[in-house]
């Protein structure tokens, strides 16, 4: 069966502001003042964490190591706060359930994606989910796509990705995958031309799926 594989962050849920918002408190904490577009480069680009920042300063790491925790809190709390889900995700998710098959693959923690998906109504549509535990290697690297291929049996042609990021794109396609990129407010301006096809709306994958699905 022809196999989705979701990114979480910024394709399903919104939550690439708030985790912006949570780094950006805790490295003022230390005076540095985290921009969008630093985040946007170190983090949605090259998939680097924006603490760095704080090692740069002279930040020692076990200082760093406590913001990293207190970072990871309070993105925790923001989750916690509102829904997150993108407009229009659970009718994708809905309308392609059972015609194909779908998982997600993220760089998100375990505790951060249930944190998102508690009454999300997403993951009843999902036959499974790898999160950053069960890889050693984030986005960009091809390790956590190569993970889903190998633990499922999945073949590349028989495979699309849904991403939103820079890293995401470059990670499917180093593990040889097709790779739809849906923009966000986030994404908007990266470079995507190693995308199969970059969509405005995630309303629009499921044409593009079944279209690819019937030539395999």
């Amino acid at each position: 069966m022809f196999t989705i594989l979701w990114d979480n962050d910024g394709v399903l849920v919104d939550t690439e502001g708030l985790y912006f918002r949570a780094s950006q408190t805790v490295l003022k904490t230390v005076g540095v003042d985290l921009t969008v577009e630093q985040f946007k480069d170190i983090s949605l680009r090259r998939g680097g964490s924006t603490l760095i920042l704080a090692t740069e300063a002279g930040i020692s790491d076990d200082e760093v190591a406590e913001l990293r925790t207190i970072r990871n809190r309070i993105y925790a709390d923001l989750l916690r706060a509102r829904s997150c889900v993108v407009q229009g995700a659970e009718d994708v998710l809905q309308a392609l359930h059972g015609r194909v098959r779908m998982g997600v693959v993220t760089s998100s923690r375990r505790d951060h994606f249930e944190i998102a998906h508690a009454k999300s109504g997403l993951t009843k549509y999902m036959d499974f989910i790898i999160t950053h535990e069960e890889y050693q290697h984030s986005k960009p690297h091809p390790e956590p796509y190569l993970t889903a291929l190998k633990r499922y049996g999945l073949r590349p042609e028989e495979c699309i990705v849904v991403e939103d990021s820079e890293r995401g794109l470059a990670s499917a396609t180093a593990a040889g995958l097709k790779c739809l990129i849906v923009l966000s407010e986030w994404t908007k301006d990266g470079d995507f031309r190693g995308a199969c096809r970059v969509l405005e709306d995630i309303r629009d994958v499921p044409d593009e799926v079944l279209t690819l699905a019937n030539r395999v």
